[in-house]
């Protein structure tokens, strides 16, 4: 399991504490803790804080990818509210429901690499106010179990190639 987030303010405590959670399961079973099961706790947190008077602490949506224990990818969304769906491609933030349609046309299951990341980079393009480039964005890829970010040079090749 992946969690490649590194923020500091309160919103983003659900971070650690998934984060925590799967170097306990680690630890205490000697295997990956299963994307599902790790969402699903990160998704009860969040939850609970809603049982006072419906009060939304965390204010964020989190995308959780990750590959369970043989190697399979995994992509969810855990909302403020608890509720967690999983997905083979999304978007939340800014503009997502335009961002959501423009996966539904363009993502294919039999997809090779290359061509997720110019869709994903195609999809960032639609809503990206400003110029988009390396410095201002970050890929992240999880290939075969393995999460990895690609440098500011990889990315600028993948956008030279779009344009």
């Amino acid at each position: 399991m992946f969690l490649n987030l590194d923020f500091s303010f309160k919103p983003f405590n659900s971070v650690r504490k998934a984060r925590k959670s799967s170097q306990s399961y680690c630890l205490q079973y000697g295997e990956v803790q299963p994307v599902s099961q790790l969402v699903k706790q990160t998704a009860s947190v969040m939850q609970e804080y809603t049982q006072s008077g419906g009060v939304r602490p965390f204010g964020i949506s989190l995308l959780v990818a990750g590959a369970d224990g043989d190697g399979t990818p995994r992509l969810y969304q855990v909302d403020p509210s608890g509720a967690y769906f999983g997905w083979k491609a999304t978007a939340i933030g800014k503009n997502y429901v335009n961002a959501k349609n423009f996966l539904e046309k363009r993502y294919q299951d039999d997809m090779e690499l290359e061509d997720a990341i110019h869709t994903a980079l195609l999809t960032l393009r639609e809503g990206f106010e400003g110029e988009m480039n390396c410095d201002n964005i970050e890929v992240g890829v999880l290939r075969e179990g393995k999460f990895s970010v690609l440098t500011p040079a990889q990315i600028q090749d993948y956008l030279d190639e779009a344009n």
